[in-house]
């Protein structure tokens, strides 16, 4: 039999602090992604599970064959409180990766929620709100359980290399994928601009902001500017 392709990898040590990690519960996905310089985030996965809920954990990443969920299933059985399960099924919309049963094994797990680059299914139950999901697509057609796949390896999603470890979080916005090694700088400029913008929002209702940059800007891309 060939191994290449069902390997296991111990997970890494966390490399995130937990006070990091839980600072990122109030921070949106669009503040987190423009303090990144809008260069990391993950495009064409969506919410599916409806409402306002928030997602941010740890990724625990999997690779797999597209339709094929084997490794997503030990994947779960793996994880625990704290991880997102962020998968790599090629953005294929065939067949669905994960659905009902297996939002319900990973929820009892106390995993936070599933990044699906691929087709999810169930999506009523999905849409209930109570587990967070994002996918690329939906599909009623099932997956098979054959593999190959991997876990625990670098994996592309959504345009995204995400390392396991690394820090997801998932709002009405999409998802962004913090590098660990990045996280506590992120979050200070994250939390930096959330007060800037409470700031200008006060200001909003006072009728008092103003935009000093527009003209300028405006100045010196028209050559007005001396």
């Amino acid at each position: 039999m060939n191994p290449i392709g069902y390997r296991i990898l111990s997970r890494p040590a966390p490399a995130v602090a937990a006070d990091v990690l839980a600072g990122f519960a109030s921070i949106g996905s669009a503040q987190i992604s423009d303090c990144m310089n809008r260069l990391y985030g993950v495009s064409g996965l969506r919410p599916l599970h409806g409402g306002s809920r928030r997602t941010v954990g740890l990724a625990l990443t999997v690779k797999t064959r597209p339709g094929d969920n084997l490794m997503i299933h030990k994947a779960i059985s793996l994880g625990g409180a704290g991880d997102v399960i962020v998968v790599d099924g090629a953005g294929d919309a065939s067949n669905a990766l994960v659905g009902e049963l297996m939002m319900m094994d990973a929820q009892s797990r106390g995993i936070e929620g599933f990044v699906i680059d691929g087709a999810v299914r169930d999506l009523d139950v999905f849409a209930q709100g109570e587990f967070g999901c994002f996918a690329r697509a939906v599909s009623h057609k099932g997956p098979y359980k054959d593999g190959p796949g991997e876990i625990n390896v670098p994996v592309s999603v959504g345009g995204q290399v995400v390392n396991p470890g690394d820090v997801v979080v998932g709002d009405a916005d999409g998802v962004v994928v913090i590098p660990a090694e990045h996280a506590g700088a992120v979050l200070a400029l994250a939390m930096k601009k959330e007060a800037d913008e409470a700031v200008a929002k006060e200001k909003l209702r006072a009728g008092t902001y103003t935009k000093p940059w527009l003209e300028k800007t405006i100045a010196e891309k028209t050559g007005a500017a001396k």
